[in-house]
Parts: C-alpha cells; structure tokens; sequence
C-alpha cells in the first residue's frame, strides 16, 4: 500500500508545477557558491554606485579575463577569430562585451541586456546658490523616483567635472566614513499640518529635492555670499575648480553608504542600485565564466538611459549597438556587409534583463500572487510586459520560452 502512494505522490508531482525555495534543494557545496558569489555582487555594488562607476568596473573586470577594445583592435589592423573576447565603450557609460563564436556573426548571436543607471538626484548646470543662512545645490531627479524617499538620508556625490581644455576631475565625496554628507531636509512633524494633508506623491515636490551643502561663511565680512564662497574655496581646495566649472560636469547624489546583509540569518542584501545592477553583474559574470569557444557569439550589454526611456548618445534608443556589429563585422569578416550585419541581428536571441517584483505579503492587493516572483524561489522569467490591455507590451514567443 505504502508503495502505491509513494508511486500516486512521484506520479502527482510530476504532472504539476512545484514552485520550491531554493534553499530546499541546495547542497552545502552550492550554498557556498552562492555566497561567495553574493560576496563580490555587493563588493560590485558598492563601487558602482553611478553608470560611470558600473561601466568602469565592469571595463576593469573584463580587461583583467583578457578581453581587448573593439576600437584599438580595429586601429592596429588585426583580424578577429572564433574565441576572440573584445568589448566596446560609448562615452564611458554604456558597454558591449563579446566573445566571439564559432558559427559566423551572420548566423545570429546570443544576447543578455541589463541596464546601470538608477534612480538618482542629478546636479543642474548653474546649481550653487546662497539663502537664509545655508548654501544649497539645486538638482532635477533623474527616473522614476518617490521623492520623499530622498529626503533626510544622508546622501554621498559622485560624477566628473571636465575642465576647458578637456581634463577630467572625478569627484566622490560621501562614501569613505571620514567623509562628510549631504542631505535634503523635511518639515518637522509637529509644522507639517499641511504637508500631511497632501497625496505621498505630492507630500515632497521636485522643486524642494534641493541639496544642503554648506551653512558656515568665510570671515570676510564684506563678502555678499560668504556661505556660498565658502563652498565655492572648498571645491577649489578639493578639486581645483570653479563656480563655472558646474556647467561642464555632471554630479549625482546617491544615498550614501554601502550594501549590507539583511535578516537576522543575513539572507537578502540592502543597497542602493540593484534595478538594474544585479542583472547587469550576473550578465557582466556569466561572461567572465565563460569557458571555451561559443557555438553563437555570446554578447552583454550594459547600458545607461534606461531610467529615462533609453534616450541619448549612450541609450539604446541610439545606433551604438548596430555601430558596435558593424564593427565586429569588419574584424571578423575583413569587411563590411550591410545585409550580412542585418541578418546577424534577425537571427539572434536575447534576454532582456531586468528586475521584477517579488510578492510583498504587506501589500498583496497589487500583486496576483499565483503569478508573482517569490522570494528565494529562483529566477523570475517574465513572459510580457504592459499594462491594462497589455498596451506597450513586449510579449516573447512560448517557443522562446520554452528554450
């Protein structure tokens, strides 16, 4: 009897879907792996806190497993081959890795797409100015933020300032613990009547997600703007600049800090920029760990703009990708083939990586849960996008899928 049970439970579990935690199945082995892996994702995190720093590191992983820029292979006059590891830059932002198959380009490639810019608070052009005792930054949000996120956080600055004549000043400023911070303020419960009657997304507006970035004057009593000069002489100070040097940078405020485990049994990871640098390092992984010679050409791309509908000279909306094939093509091929580089891109297939949902049980009314990513539960593939009628949908063919 017992063993016509047990063959009815193999023969029941076998016709239906079984939805497990991975923390079920693993041995002690994969756990240790994944680890480990968690270990350099968050070392990952934590230094790649804009789409600068995400594009750098990854440049630095892949130079380091041996792969060669596209463009410098192109100047020297040297072909490509089958195995050939090669990547390519868009302004420093936006980064193709390639490792290059055995069938011809032609045939088609096998592609990953992960995104590196996130949510952030983005420094205006003619932003430093002086009022009522305090020196403020004034900023514009950059992608789909909920501004009172933002506020009373410390926050750390990082980005570039390019000088006249070209030289690039990095600045990262908020991160190391003997660093100072910055902040945006909010009412006191206590005054905040008013703001508590609003709508949350109304509660705290764009305009008031300006940056407090200073409050002591310099001792010249004379001076107009002693708080905002004092600001101004540390700047120069730190990184030799000045006042008009803000309308050739580009400065973001992040929250400042670094990932850290979460839970008791330290099973999630809290930081700032997983959507979308969590696909973006498990792609930018999977071909670091790439063995051998592909049957296809194997392809990351890590791209910045998403955040804002991929606009730009470094969004995908732009023709660095179909740029960067035709590249490829003439290394491998000897020359260019219009046709050819078209066909290459018919044929391929590709995962757009990104993140998803995983269900929240303190706000289960916007999820369908049948249907929902659970946490611990592995990889979420989601089939279509869109919303109300699947309106802006991308819906992948079941044959896709089924592969």
């Amino acid at each position: 009897m017992s063993a016509k049970k047990n063959a009815r439970k193999s023969a029941g579990e076998q016709l239906e879907y079984n939805n497990a935690n991975g923390y079920d199945k693993f041995s002690p082995a994969e756990a240790a792996r994944m680890e480990s892996y968690c270990a350099a994702y968050m070392d990952y995190l934590g230094k790649s806190k804009t789409e600068r720093q995400a594009h750098d590191r990854a440049v630095e992983l892949l130079e380091a497993a041996g792969f060669r820029d596209i463009d410098e292979l192109a100047l020297s006059g040297a072909p490509a081959a089958p195995g050939d590891k090669l990547y390519r830059s868009c302004a420093g932002k936006t980064l193709a890795a390639f490792v290059l198959g055995k069938q011809p380009l032609e045939q088609g490639m096998r592609l990953v797409g992960g995104h590196t810019d996130a949510p952030r608070i983005d420094v205006k052009q003619n932003p430093l100015y002086e009022t009522d005792g305090m020196a403020l930054l004034d900023t514009h949000y950059y992608g789909g933020i909920k501004k009172y996120q933002w506020v009373t956080i410390p926050l750390a600055m990082h980005g570039v300032f390019i000088k006249p004549d070209g030289k690039k000043i990095t600045v990262s400023i908020g991160e190391n613990p003997a660093d100072p911070v910055f902040f945006i303020s909010d009412i006191l419960p206590h005054l905040g009547q008013e703001q508590a009657k609003k709508s949350l997304g109304e509660g705290i507006t764009g305009e008031n997600l300006d940056v407090i970035v200073g409050s002591m004057p310099v001792a010249d009593k004379n001076c107009k703007h002693a708080i905002k000069r004092r600001v101004l002489e540390e700047l120069k100070k730190r990184f030799g600049v000045n006042e008009s040097d803000f309308m050739s940078a580009e400065l973001e405020f992040v929250p400042a800090g670094q990932p850290r485990e979460a839970g008791f049994d330290r099973s999630m990871i809290l930081g700032y920029g997983q959507d979308d640098r969590v696909c973006a390092y498990a792609a930018l992984q999977a071909m670091l760990d790439l063995k051998g010679t592909p049957e296809y050409t194997a392809c990351v791309l890590l791209c910045d703009k998403e955040e804002v509908g991929s606009q730009g000279a470094t969004g995908m909306q732009s023709n660095f990708f179909e740029n960067t094939i035709a590249e490829l093509m003439a290394l491998a091929n000897g020359s260019y083939d219009g046709l050819a580089a078209r066909r290459a891109m018919a044929r391929s297939k590709m995962l757009s990586a990104d993140v998803n949902a995983i269900y929240d049980p303190l706000y289960p009314s916007v999820f369908e849960k049948k249907n929902a990513a659970l946490l611990n539960h592995g990889t979420t593939i989601t089939k279509f996008t869109g919303a109300r009628g699947k309106s802006g949908a991308n819906d992948a063919n079941p044959e896709f899928v089924a592969e």
